[in-house]
């Protein structure tokens, strides 16, 4: 029996997840649209995954300070984030299994408590297996709160805006990258290096505040929680693997081009954003305020990707969207890598088309993996995908770390570009699903 439900007709100018009329159009049509009880579960999963951004970035902006207190290789640093990205494949099945199970108010909680817990032991870490244990686990919230928050918000938007609105909750990882790098700045501006990661990392509390707040305004989208519960596939992971026939269609081959578009557009983005903060340094010689500058102009670049591809999303389709990113994306990694020494000005230039492209990429992704997957195992779908992809592609920025030794750091980031080439691939095993309802 298949457990994909058939369309769902709706009246003409309504919303999926709560009956009311469809807000007018207009920039923020797609908020109105979600109605009071959307409106909160936004403010959840932005949120959440906000908070998720800056914890992440809290090691590799510190990295270099890191690697300096405990005498570390490129080798060892670069295992940080590997073992952070692979944990976090497990995180994120499990979380999106719980999300299926129990709810995703319940799980996005979860997610959000263990990822700031583990933060802030980093923290307290005595020497280097400590913080890497501390980090992996930090790994398992890290990876469930996406793909938690982004199908709760997913089961509130109306098709016709869900790309937009989806992406406007992928951009709350550019809000919280920019935290960071802010805090970053301040904080080893004015401690020395040996204290200032330790406080970068006992920062990552901050969470434990927006679950206080979740817990009592945020509830998931009734209709999708009761179709969810009459469900016997319910959590399954089997169900993500079932070939199916020529009479009931199966999920395998979803779940196996989707966790190659997820490996190939993360492996790319993870070279990037854990190797650049130390390429600006050791090989541009920039100093702390100088480095903020340049992230400055690539995060601003990376908020307004998340915006503009939530708004492609909806317009050229899911894959469309995709595709074209992936192109600019793996075309701005050669040409930021290759800048000729002493061209610091072009280097900041070029900074903000490399974070525009490498973040619209990911606005798809909300709305697509949701609309690839039923209901009953929308969460594990996502989860598993998306994370699964996470720990491949968390082999990239270990793979940069080994090479820089030999490469140099900015030679090594080219070994990105290979993961677009692998989105684009995946592509072609993949629907298009623009338009599709959730229930």
């Amino acid at each position: 029996m298949s457990t994909t439900p058939p369309p769902q007709a709706l009246t003409p100018g309504t919303t999926p997840a709560t009956g009311e009329p469809a807000a007018r159009e207009g920039a923020f049509g797609w908020l109105r649209a979600l109605g009071p009880r959307g409106r909160r579960a936004f403010g959840g999963a932005f949120g959440g995954y906000g908070l998720d951004s800056y914890d992440y970035f809290t090691l590799p902006l510190s990295m270099v300070a890191l690697a300096a207190y405990f005498g570390l290789d490129s080798g060892q640093t670069g295992l940080f984030t590997t073992v952070t990205l692979v944990v976090s494949a497990v995180g994120g099945a499990l979380a999106g299994v719980v999300a299926d199970r129990i709810g995703r108010v319940k799980a996005l909680m979860i997610t959000v408590v263990t990822y700031a817990v583990f933060t802030v032991a980093c923290g307290f870490a005595p020497n280097y297996e400590t913080l890497l244990v501390f980090r992996a686990l930090q790994g398992l919230g890290f990876g469930g709160e996406w793909a938690v928050g982004a199908v709760l918000v997913a089961e509130y938007a109306s098709p016709r805006h869900r790309g937009r609105t989806l992406g406007a909750v992928q951009s709350a990882w550019a809000v919280g990258w920019g935290l960071a790098v802010a805090v970053y700045t301040l904080v080893f501006q004015y401690l020395d290096d040996g204290l200032a990661w330790r406080v970068m990392f006992w920062t990552g509390a901050l969470p434990a505040l927006l679950v206080v707040w979740v817990r009592r305004e945020v509830r998931d989208a009734p209709e999708a929680a009761a179709v969810r519960e009459k469900s016997a596939d319910k959590g399954s992971f089997t169900a993500l693997f079932r070939p199916g026939t020529a009479q009931t269609p199966g999920l395998l081959r979803t779940t196996f081009f989707a966790v190659l578009l997820s490996t190939g557009v993360q492996g790319g983005y993870y070279t990037l954003a854990t190797w650049v903060p130390t390429y600006l340094k050791t090989e541009r010689g920039l100093s702390v305020v100088g480095t903020g500058g340049y992230l400055t102009l690539l995060i601003s670049g990376a908020f307004l990707g998340y915006l503009t591809g939530g708004l492609l999303t909806d317009r050229l389709g899911r894959k469309h969207n995709i595709l074209l990113f992936a192109v600019l994306s793996a075309a701005c990694i050669l040409a930021y890598a290759n800048i000729p020494s002493g061209a610091d000005t072009l280097l900041l230039v070029l900074g903000f088309p490399l974070g525009f492209c490498m973040s619209a990429i990911f606005s798809g992704f909300g709305s697509f993996l949701s609309e690839l997957y039923p209901v009953a195992v929308r969460g594990t779908g996502q989860g598993f995908a998306y994370n699964t992809g996470r720990a491949v592609g968390a082999a990239f920025p270990t793979t940069v770390g080994f090479l820089a030794d030999s490469w140099g750091v900015g030679g090594a980031l080219v070994f990105g570009a290979i993961g677009y080439a692998l989105a684009a691939l995946a592509l072609t095993g993949l629907p298009e699903t623009r338009g599709k309802e959730l229930l």
